[in-house]
C-alpha cells in the first residue's frame, strides 16, 4: 500500500491544526499519519515538546484512521470516547510523526492504536483509543 495522500481527499485544516502547524501526510483505509515541526511554541518549561502535543497528535491520527471513506463527498466524523497515552522517550530532532491505525470496532464505535516518533525513528509515545462515529452534518 502506498502512503501517498490523494490530493482530492485533503480537507482544509481546522484552526487548531493551523495554529500548531499540523499536516496530514498519509491517509488510507484504517491508517493516518500526521506530522508537526518541533517549534519553540510547542515546548514545556523543560524545553521538551509538551505531552499534550503528543496526545493531540495521537488523538488526531487515530481519529482520522477510523474515518477514511475514500470519497471527499462522504466525510465520516468521530468523537473520542477514551484515550490512553503512554510516554516512552524524549523527542529529538525537528519533526514529530504520529501514526494511527483502526484496529477493530463495529457500526457505532471503533478502536485504534497510535504512536508518535521523531524523525530519527525513536518511539516517543503510544496510545490506544475508543471512538464513536457521528454524522458529519
Amino acid at each position: 500500500m502506498t502512503d501517498a495522500l490523494d490530493p482530492k481527499l485533503i480537507e482544509p485544516n481546522y484552526p487548531l491544526q493551523t495554529h500548531l502547524g499540523m499536516r496530514m501526510t498519509a491517509w488510507r483505509q484504517d491508517y493516518a499519519r500526521i506530522e508537526i515541526p518541533i517549534a519553540d511554541t510547542l515546548m514545556n518549561r523543560q524545553g521538551l515538546p509538551h505531552g499534550g502535543i503528543h496526545a493531540t497528535l495521537l488523538d488526531s491520527a487515530m481519529g482520522y484512521a477510523g474515518c477514511y471513506t475514500g470519497d471527499p463527498d462522504r466525510k465520516q466524523m468521530a468523537l473520542t470516547l477514551s484515550l490512553t497515552v503512554n510516554y516512552l522517550a524524549q523527542a529529538a530532532g525537528e519533526v514529530l510523526i504520529a501514526e494511527g491505525w483502526r484496529t477493530g470496532g463495529g457500526r457505532k464505535t471503533y478502536f485504534a492504536e497510535g504512536r508518535v516518533t521523531d524523525h530519527t525513528g525513536t518511539v516517543i509515545a503510544t496510545a490506544t483509543g475508543v471512538f464513536r462515529y457521528r454524522n458529519s452534518g
